[in-house]
Protein backbone atom coordinates (compact mmCIF):
# COMPACT_ATOMS: atom_id res chain seq x y z
CA UNK A 1 0.00 0.00 0.00
CA UNK A 2 1.10 3.22 -0.89
CA UNK A 3 1.19 5.78 1.79
CA UNK A 4 1.89 8.83 -0.65
CA UNK A 5 -1.60 9.99 -0.47
CA UNK A 6 -2.76 8.95 3.31
CA UNK A 7 -3.17 11.78 6.01
CA UNK A 8 0.20 12.59 7.86
CA UNK A 9 -0.61 11.13 11.70
CA UNK A 10 -0.43 14.29 12.94
CA UNK A 11 -2.97 15.79 11.20
CA UNK A 12 -5.23 12.66 12.11
CA UNK A 13 -4.67 13.56 16.07
CA UNK A 14 -5.55 16.67 15.54
CA UNK A 15 -8.77 15.85 14.20
CA UNK A 16 -9.58 13.40 16.63
CA UNK A 17 -8.50 16.12 19.35
CA UNK A 18 -10.49 18.55 17.80
CA UNK A 19 -13.43 16.14 17.93
CA UNK A 20 -12.72 15.58 21.19
CA UNK A 21 -12.58 19.35 22.49
CA UNK A 22 -15.76 19.97 20.44
CA UNK A 23 -17.90 19.51 23.20
CA UNK A 24 -16.61 22.91 25.11
CA UNK A 25 -18.27 24.77 22.30
CA UNK A 26 -21.83 23.29 22.96
CA UNK A 27 -24.24 23.05 25.36
CA UNK A 28 -23.73 20.58 27.91
CA UNK A 29 -27.06 19.09 27.81
CA UNK A 30 -26.05 18.44 23.65
CA UNK A 31 -23.03 16.57 24.57
CA UNK A 32 -22.16 15.67 28.14
CA UNK A 33 -19.06 16.25 29.85
CA UNK A 34 -17.91 14.68 33.10
CA UNK A 35 -16.45 17.17 35.33
CA UNK A 36 -14.38 15.55 38.59
CA UNK A 37 -11.37 17.13 41.14
CA UNK A 38 -7.89 16.58 39.99
CA UNK A 39 -9.30 16.65 36.34
CA UNK A 40 -6.90 19.73 35.05
CA UNK A 41 -3.85 17.97 37.15
CA UNK A 42 -4.30 14.25 35.72
CA UNK A 43 -4.56 16.09 32.11
CA UNK A 44 -1.98 18.08 32.42
CA UNK A 45 0.14 14.75 33.66
CA UNK A 46 -0.89 12.68 30.58
CA UNK A 47 -0.05 15.39 28.28
CA UNK A 48 3.62 15.68 29.76
CA UNK A 49 3.71 11.71 29.43
CA UNK A 50 2.77 11.87 26.03
CA UNK A 51 5.22 14.54 24.65
CA UNK A 52 7.85 13.10 26.69
CA UNK A 53 6.85 10.09 24.58
CA UNK A 54 6.86 12.04 21.12
CA UNK A 55 9.68 13.37 21.80
CA UNK A 56 11.93 10.35 23.61
CA UNK A 57 10.73 8.53 19.83
CA UNK A 58 11.85 11.43 17.50
CA UNK A 59 15.20 11.06 19.25
CA UNK A 60 15.88 7.80 18.70
CA UNK A 61 15.07 7.86 15.11
CA UNK A 62 17.27 11.12 14.57
CA UNK A 63 20.04 9.30 16.74
CA UNK A 64 20.00 6.19 14.23
CA UNK A 65 19.34 8.57 11.62
CA UNK A 66 16.55 6.89 9.70
CA UNK A 67 13.51 8.93 9.01
CA UNK A 68 10.33 10.37 11.13
CA UNK A 69 8.31 10.66 8.27
CA UNK A 70 5.32 7.63 8.53
CA UNK A 71 4.38 8.76 5.10
CA UNK A 72 7.94 7.44 3.58
CA UNK A 73 8.61 3.79 5.74
CA UNK A 74 10.23 2.70 2.97
CA UNK A 75 13.33 4.82 3.29
CA UNK A 76 13.43 3.66 6.82
CA UNK A 77 17.58 3.26 7.07
CA UNK A 78 17.80 1.32 10.29
CA UNK A 79 15.14 -0.57 12.46
CA UNK A 80 15.24 1.04 15.85
CA UNK A 81 14.98 -1.48 18.42
CA UNK A 82 16.44 1.01 21.26
CA UNK A 83 15.11 3.50 23.72
CA UNK A 84 10.92 3.74 23.83
CA UNK A 85 10.92 1.26 20.81
CA UNK A 86 12.25 -1.59 23.39
CA UNK A 87 8.77 -1.47 24.82
CA UNK A 88 6.47 -0.15 21.72
CA UNK A 89 7.09 -0.82 18.02
CA UNK A 90 5.03 2.84 17.74
CA UNK A 91 6.38 5.21 20.37
CA UNK A 92 5.31 7.93 18.52
CA UNK A 93 1.52 6.87 18.35
CA UNK A 94 1.23 5.76 21.66
CA UNK A 95 2.53 9.50 22.39
CA UNK A 96 -0.20 10.77 19.94
CA UNK A 97 -2.45 8.80 21.60
CA UNK A 98 -1.45 9.89 25.34
CA UNK A 99 -1.91 13.67 24.09
CA UNK A 100 -5.42 12.95 22.46
CA UNK A 101 -6.43 10.80 26.49
CA UNK A 102 -5.09 14.42 28.18
CA UNK A 103 -7.27 15.85 26.09
CA UNK A 104 -10.44 14.05 26.40
CA UNK A 105 -9.60 13.87 30.76
CA UNK A 106 -9.27 17.64 30.28
CA UNK A 107 -12.47 18.62 28.60
CA UNK A 108 -14.60 15.57 30.46
CA UNK A 109 -15.94 14.56 27.04
CA UNK A 110 -18.22 11.67 26.78
CA UNK A 111 -17.60 11.47 22.93
CA UNK A 112 -13.75 10.45 24.13
CA UNK A 113 -15.50 7.13 24.75
CA UNK A 114 -15.71 6.96 21.19
CA UNK A 115 -13.12 8.86 19.96
CA UNK A 116 -9.97 7.76 21.89
CA UNK A 117 -10.83 3.98 20.86
CA UNK A 118 -11.89 5.00 17.09
CA UNK A 119 -8.31 7.10 16.77
CA UNK A 120 -6.38 3.82 17.66
CA UNK A 121 -8.37 1.54 14.94
CA UNK A 122 -7.80 4.41 12.08
CA UNK A 123 -4.08 4.49 13.10
CA UNK A 124 -3.91 0.45 13.27
CA UNK A 125 -5.18 0.14 9.64
CA UNK A 126 -4.45 3.05 8.01
CA UNK A 127 -1.08 3.88 9.07
CA UNK A 128 0.59 0.84 11.61
CA UNK A 129 -0.15 -2.11 8.85
CA UNK A 130 0.86 -0.72 5.73
CA UNK A 131 4.13 0.58 7.95
CA UNK A 132 4.68 -2.79 9.18
CA UNK A 133 4.72 -4.30 5.40
CA UNK A 134 7.64 -1.69 5.01
CA UNK A 135 9.38 -2.70 7.96
CA UNK A 136 9.29 -6.63 6.99
CA UNK A 137 9.94 -6.35 3.48
CA UNK A 138 13.26 -3.53 4.39
CA UNK A 139 14.51 -5.74 7.78
CA UNK A 140 13.42 -9.73 6.43
CA UNK A 141 13.36 -11.77 9.51
CA UNK A 142 14.75 -9.12 11.94
CA UNK A 143 11.81 -7.38 12.08
CA UNK A 144 9.04 -10.39 12.71
CA UNK A 145 11.46 -11.08 15.80
CA UNK A 146 11.22 -8.02 16.66
CA UNK A 147 7.27 -7.96 16.25
CA UNK A 148 7.42 -11.24 18.17
CA UNK A 149 9.05 -9.31 21.07
CA UNK A 150 7.71 -5.88 20.98
CA UNK A 151 3.81 -5.18 21.37
CA UNK A 152 2.49 -3.05 18.98
CA UNK A 153 1.48 0.21 20.79
CA UNK A 154 2.62 -0.84 24.85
Amino acid sequence: MNLSHKVPPLVVALVFAALIYLPVYLPADFLPRLVFDGQNIMALFVAIVGLGVVLLAIISLIKLKTTINPLTPESASALVTTGLFKFSRNPMYLGMLLLIVSLWINTGAVMGFIWVPAFVVYLNYFQIAPEERAMKQLFPGRYEAYCQQVRRWF
